[in-house]
């Protein structure tokens, strides 16, 4: 893929897509990181000579314009963060916005508006993409979130502009996941968690080829557990996937290891009753991973050289059972001290080391969960095939 470095922006209208799909509450930004994420591509842009036309989706307004899930939040939170003015357009594509770009000053940010209000932007519709690709001289993708979907403005865009780029926040994500993938330093451990075997199921099989051990939590590691005649009470279990994870278990051997010891509720609350368990009763639900477990899976990320986390080890958003996904994260900080390369991606996860006040204490936070996931899986990602 070009880089930045590799093409000429002076004098350019530059198409950049960019991952603004953040948080909103009443109108207002509640969680900038995204937007700072792009700010060093928009920056380097304008410092040679570019003017940056943004585009971004945000949430799912399903083809149709919904006022909530307008980008004009987006735009003032940016031109709070950037030394440049930022010029909001009404509109995506089409007369409307070009007249916007036109009418805004050369060393302007141009944002445009939500490009999924258009219906053709999830189907990656052609006759969109041509629109888009009017708007500019050059392509530089930047939302590394987005890569993984075949959509207009992520993929078919790329098509229709002879010259393209990936931004610095793409170029950074490839070089961290393929540096982990390719050529890791040993011990190789892999952290995942969340909800689902079935999200996870095809990374966790890709990964074991690379990994000396991976370690499981969160509501997934109770499929692994039945697939075991282990004793699970309450708790989360896809029974559709009892054979493929007793399948995977017997591949994967002493690399994969499962929760010993479980904090488990009588339901799934807050203020649920609580007890630390080895096998769990009925009428009990494992909600996280237990403090001996917490202490094993910490040691083993300490000893290792490369640690890839995905997924939480508890329902973390509750305070009863979050000291799994805390201990992960605080290990993770440790190891990173000691020479580790860390890196953390997925909403959750993500969500959590910054609870923690752990970011910047790992080797790099990744701004893409299924792209990260498809990514490690081996999988072509749309986005990125179309920078090639």
């Amino acid at each position: 893929m070009n880089s930045l470095s590799d093409l000429s922006f002076s004098g350019k209208r530059v198409l950049v897509r960019v991952d603004f799909n953040v948080p909103l509450e009443d109108r207002h930004v509640s969680d900038e990181t995204r937007i700072r994420g792009a700010i060093p591509t928009i920056e380097a842009i304008l410092e040679a000579g570019g003017q940056p036309i943004l585009m971004s989706h945000l949430g799912r307004p399903k083809g149709e314009f919904d006022p909530a899930l307008s980008l004009r939040p987006v735009a003032q939170r940016l031109d709070k963060l950037i030394d440049a003015t930022v010029v909001f357009c009404r509109s995506t594509v089409g007369e409307e916005a070009k007249r916007c770009i036109r009418e805004a000053p050369k060393d302007a940010v141009v944002l445009l508006e939500n490009t999924r209000f258009l219906a053709g932007e999830t189907t990656n519709d052609p006759g969109l993409s041509r629109q888009m690709a009017e708007l500019a001289d050059v392509y530089v993708s930047d939302a590394f979130g987005a890569v993984h979907r075949a959509h207009a403005s992520s993929a078919g865009v790329a098509d229709f502009v002879s010259e393209k780029a990936a931004g610095l926040l793409i170029k950074k994500e490839v070089a961290f996941l393929t540096k982990a993938l390719r050529d890791p330093e040993h011990p190789f451990v892999a952290v995942i968690g969340g909800a689902k075997v079935s999200d996870k199921m095809g990374v966790i099989d890709a990964l074991l080829e690379k990994v000396d051990y991976l370690l499981i939590g969160g509501a997934m590691a109770y499929t692994f557990l039945a697939s075991d005649d282990e004793t699970v009470g309450e708790s989360l279990v896809e029974e559709d996937l009892l054979d493929e994870a007793s399948d995977l278990m017997d591949r994967a051997g002493n690399k994969l290891i499962l929760p010993s010891d479980h904090v488990v509720g009588d339901r799934f609350a807050e203020d649920a009753s609580t007890q630390v368990v080895t096998e769990i009763p009925e009428g009990w639900m494992g909600l996280d991973i237990g403090p001996d477990t917490q202490r094993r899976y910490a040691e083993i990320i300490d000893s290792a050289k490369t640690i890839i986390w995905n997924g939480p080890m508890g329902v973390f958003e509750m305070d009863a059972f979050a000291a799994g996904t805390r201990a992960v994260a605080l290990a993770m900080a440790d190891s990173t001290k000691t020479g580790g390369l860390t890196i953390v991606g997925g909403g959750d996860s993500v969500a959590a080391i910054n609870e923690a006040g752990l970011a910047d204490a790992v080797s790099h936070v990744s701004t893409g969960g299924g792209a990260m996931l498809e990514f490690m899986e081996g999988k072509t990602l749309p986005g990125l095939a179309a920078l090639d």
